[in-house]
């Protein structure tokens, strides 16, 4: 899941940051508006989270861009204000969810993959091919009932490819989905990571190497 963080309270959007990057979600932070309309023209989001205050262009307009487009993203917003209208307002905007500052992480991680569930075609939180079992809410894989000890890239990545029940997934639509903005396009990063996956992962092989077009999970070949 790839994620977009716009908050003008720069620690808070940070420490969100770091904990969702924990959860193995690729993200990108912004500081204002500006910042967030400038990356969701570059990327896709399966969903961003937006203060709604924040300063120049607010969270308001940023919402608004994103409901008056395709891209799919879902909102969901971050605001001070608790009162009812306030949350009718935002949600009015084309927000997807609203969230009350203060708030709890594990509140909001929550909503975060509830969102992100619906920001594809439907899949089910538990995947499970070829006796692999990755369950999404609780950040756990196991191999024919075997725990596997997965990095939060590792992670990302072997969801990646599950999501994709088979069909070939591209290096490039791997960088793009598990890793951030801050990625170099040329690092061998996504090379690495499955060689320590399949490591981890076992015998017999499930992630095989599709020449020149990428990678996919399937059966032993």
């Amino acid at each position: 899941m790839r994620v977009l963080v716009a908050d003008d309270e720069r620690l808070l959007a940070d420490t969100i940051a770091q904990g969702l990057r924990r959860l193995s979600m690729a993200v990108d932070v912004c500081y204002d508006g500006d910042g967030a309309l400038e990356r969701i023209s570059v990327n896709r989001y399966d969903v961003a989270v937006l203060d709604r205050d924040m300063p120049g262009r607010t969270g308001d307009e940023v919402c608004r861009s994103l409901a008056g487009s395709d891209a799919g993203t879902r909102v969901l917003m971050l605001t001070a204000a608790a009162g009812i209208r306030d949350r009718v307002e935002g949600l009015g905007l084309g927000a997807d969810d609203y969230l009350t500052k203060p708030f709890a992480f594990a509140e909001l991680v929550a909503r975060v993959q509830a969102l992100g569930r619906r920001s594809a075609p439907a899949l089910p939180p538990v995947l499970e091919q070829h006796g692999v079992v990755l369950d999404v809410a609780r950040h756990t894989v196991t191999r024919d009932g075997r725990p596997l000890a997965l990095s939060p890239k590792e992670f990302a990545v072997l969801h990646v490819l599950m999501r994709a029940n088979g069909r070939v997934v591209s290096a490039e639509d791997l960088l793009e989905q598990a890793w951030d903005e801050f990625a170099d396009p040329f690092t061998n990063a996504v090379r690495v990571t499955l060689m320590t996956l399949r490591r981890k992962l076992g015998q017999p092989a499930i992630i095989h190497t599709v020449p020149r077009a990428g990678y996919r999970i399937g059966g032993p070949e």
